[in-house]
């Protein structure tokens, strides 16, 4: 397992966020999610200027081996939708922290329940 960027905040469902630049930040799931779903195969994503809400599911990605919903770690609203992950989903697999992102959200209200690198390392090694 490589490790989580610091410069990034965890979900306990396996989601990261990036800082907000403009108030808008960067959603997607962790390598630890992605090696344990396998084989993205397809991404479901939240539409664009849907509201998303902290913790409740907004989309879904399948693999070889289950289906797992996906969570937002912020509530806003969605401004941007990763559309070579919905052509590529192996993307979330290979490149879960660069090219694998999902979603942008502008964020309404910030969660003070998101962990930092180091938390969210000691959350997924027990």
């Amino acid at each position: 397992m490589s490790d989580n960027p610091q410069n990034l905040r965890y979900s306990k469902e396996h989601e990261w966020l990036s800082d907000a630049a403009d108030g808008v930040a960067t959603v997607g799931i962790t390598e630890h999610a992605a090696n344990a779903l396998g084989d993205v195969v397809y991404v479901q994503l939240p539409e664009v200027s849907a509201t998303v809400t902290a913790g409740e599911t907004c989309g879904e990605l399948e693999s070889t081996k289950s289906v797992s919903d996906l969570y937002a770690p912020v509530t806003g609203e969605v401004t941007e939708v990763n559309g070579d992950v919905v052509d590529d989903p192996s993307l979330v697999n290979s490149a879960p922290f660069e090219g694998g992102w999902l979603f942008k959200v502008r964020i309404s209200g910030t969660p003070d329940d998101l962990l930092s690198a180091d938390e969210y390392t000691a959350f997924i090694t027990g």
